[in-house]
């Protein structure tokens, strides 16, 4: 939706994939189906979605359907790409940081919840590319939170 230009849309549909996130986990959980791959798959498929989600906000910066097309001087695909790596590195250097025996990593000011609220309050505002911006710093800064974290916990 983001890609055609029906940012409001895309901001609804964020928030019923985010429904349907906290159901399939909480359905597993009172079904006693919940498995440890289940969460591995859990996590794979919010890879996915995330990158969806960004990919066209990319498409519509670059393509005319979302607008401004830059913002700071920065192409808003630009702004993608380095919410897209920031959203990665945050749920890798967690994970890395477990495998390496901190305790759960769970610090930091943008989780992915936090991230796709900011993605719809942009959507749902006109301000999507702003969004994009607060979500490209906030990730950064979680990842940073989480390294100094782990550092500490590792020493």
């Amino acid at each position: 939706m983001f890609a055609w230009g029906e940012i409001v849309l895309g901001g609804f549909l964020i928030i019923l994939s985010g429904i349907f996130d906290i159901l399939d986990g909480a359905v597993a959980r009172a079904s006693g189906t919940k498995t440890a791959f289940g969460g591995v798959l859990d996590s794979v498929c919010d890879r996915y979605a995330d990158a969806l989600i960004f990919s066209g906000i990319m498409y519509g910066s670059i393509y005319g359907s979302i607008m401004p097309a830059t913002l700071f001087e920065i192409p808003v695909w630009l702004w993608c790409m380095i919410s897209v790596i920031g959203s990665y590195l945050v749920s890798y250097t967690r994970a890395r940081a477990e495998a390496a025996g901190t305790p759960p990593l769970n610090v930091g000011i943008a989780e992915r919840s936090e991230r796709m609220i900011i993605l719809v309050i942009g959507a749902f505002t006109g301000y999507i590319a702003h969004a994009i911006v607060i979500v490209a710093v906030l990730t950064h800064i979680t990842i940073i939170q989480r390294i100094m974290s782990a550092k500490e916990s590792l020493e």
